[in-house]
């Protein structure tokens, strides 16, 4: 094993983990100030839900021994047969411990991404019930078909360095279905009097997650290497490409950039370099950041969506369309100049890579899509997905949590 590997990925887990706040923060400006401390607080328990699902089967049925390259067997159930100097075959310069800790703050912070599909009206109890289920069911064979080395999706030539269809497309068709089955805030049509309870958090959010970025993707090379070195460098272009981008659209359609927006453009460009930012080229990535700028804004946007839909949060339109575009892009810009253990895409002279790329997008988010509605109709039988009428009113800081974040005193 390497030492210097060893360092690095153990600083990227510790980047990586550190989204998960920051999401926490990012959300909890966006909403109204009575479901501030609930949005925070259920980033938070997402964190901790995962961290155990995970252990105990989650990395087994992602990692372990592929059952006909769906599903992973149980064979590590509980990391029962690693040890500190066991090593895996995904990283064999650390230990596999560690590559399991930094894979489980990818899975911890991928349900955490959909809570903003149903904001300020999720029953908390509902929303854990829905966390468990989902890693295990949805997050977990994702990962298993696009990640493990026995995976369909992998064989069928998909890649995706550090999370495009495995985190963002599976998070934002979820987060579609989530806000079709759990419905619409009972004052939606009055939306336009919603104000975000703190811009200032919104601002620092983004800028915790685009540091913890750097170990998102960055720390998706697995050692430290010119290829770690070149997912950190095209990460932060495309996110500054999309931030301009995005500022541009609302200059033009509403006459001044917001500072919401400003943050939202940022995360939209991350979200889209994802999946190939350790395998194109730094003007691949300032155009791949360009266009998500362009494109999340205008669906976010849209009136159909705005009139008919409550993705209070722009979840599809960030993480959704944004891991989407990527994941194309990836089969578009990518090079085996730029990393050899990838593959080129259609830019490239290899439109195969393009069309393995659009087979993972339509089956991850059809599967994603499908899964989550189904996982919460089922939920919905037993418990109640949403508060009553009162406490959503009342607001869920104070329904769920029984705290406020600004203490009238």
């Amino acid at each position: 094993m390497a030492s210097g590997d060893i360092a690095w990925v153990s600083i990227a887990t510790g980047l990586v983990m550190l989204m998960t706040p920051a999401l926490g923060f990012f959300y909890a400006g966006l909403v109204r100030k009575k479901n501030l401390v609930s949005t925070l607080a259920q980033s938070m328990a997402i964190f901790a839900v995962v961290t155990l699902t995970w252990t105990l089967w989650g990395y087994s049925l992602s990692f372990g021994t592929s059952v006909n390259g769906v599903i992973g067997d149980l064979s590590l159930f509980d990391l029962n047969t690693i040890t500190p100097t066991t090593v895996g075959r995904y990283a064999p310069d650390i230990p596999e411990l560690l590559y399991f800790a930094f894979e489980l703050m990818f899975a911890a912070i991928t349900p955490a991404l959909i809570i903003g599909a149903f904001a300020e009206r999720i029953k908390f109890s509902s929303l854990l019930a829905f966390t468990a289920l989902w890693t295990t069911l949805i997050y977990s064979p994702v990962a298993h078909w696009v990640w493990n080395t026995g995976g369909w999706l992998r064989a069928l030539g998909a890649i995706d360095f550090a999370g495009g269809v495995v985190v963002h497309v599976a998070a934002g068709l979820s987060a579609l279905a989530a806000a079709i089955v759990v419905g619409r805030r009972r004052d939606f049509l009055k939306r336009h009097e919603f104000k975000p309870s703190n811009i200032p958090y919104v601002l620092l959010g983004a800028a915790l997650l685009w540091f913890g970025w750097f170990g998102f993707n960055g720390g998706s090379a697995l050692a430290a290497n010119e290829w770690a070195v070149s997912a950190i460098v095209t990460t932060n272009l495309s996110a500054a490409a999309s931030m301009v981008s995005w500022m541009t659209v609302d200059w033009i359609t509403k006459g001044k950039p917001s500072a919401a927006g400003i943050a939202i453009g940022a995360v939209c460009g991350m979200v889209a370099i994802t999946p190939g930012s350790g395998y194109v080229s730094v003007p691949a990535a300032i155009i791949i950041g360009l266009v998500a700028g362009v494109v999340s804004n205008l669906i976010s946007n849209w009136h159909l969506l705005r009139v008919r839909l409550d993705d209070a949060l722009d979840v599809f339109a960030c993480h959704g369309v944004g891991g989407i575009w990527g994941s194309i892009a990836t089969g578009l810009f990518a090079s085996k100049q730029i990393n050899p253990t990838g593959n080129n895409g259609l830019f490239y002279g290899n439109p195969n890579l393009l069309i393995a790329q659009l087979a993972a997008v339509i089956v991850v988010g059809a599967f994603a899509f499908a899964g989550s509605y189904a996982l919460l109709r089922l939920i919905k039988l037993f418990i109640p997905l949403r508060v009553n009428e009162e406490d959503e009113e009342t607001g869920l800081d104070l329904s769920q949590h029984g705290e406020e974040a600004y203490s009238p005193n």
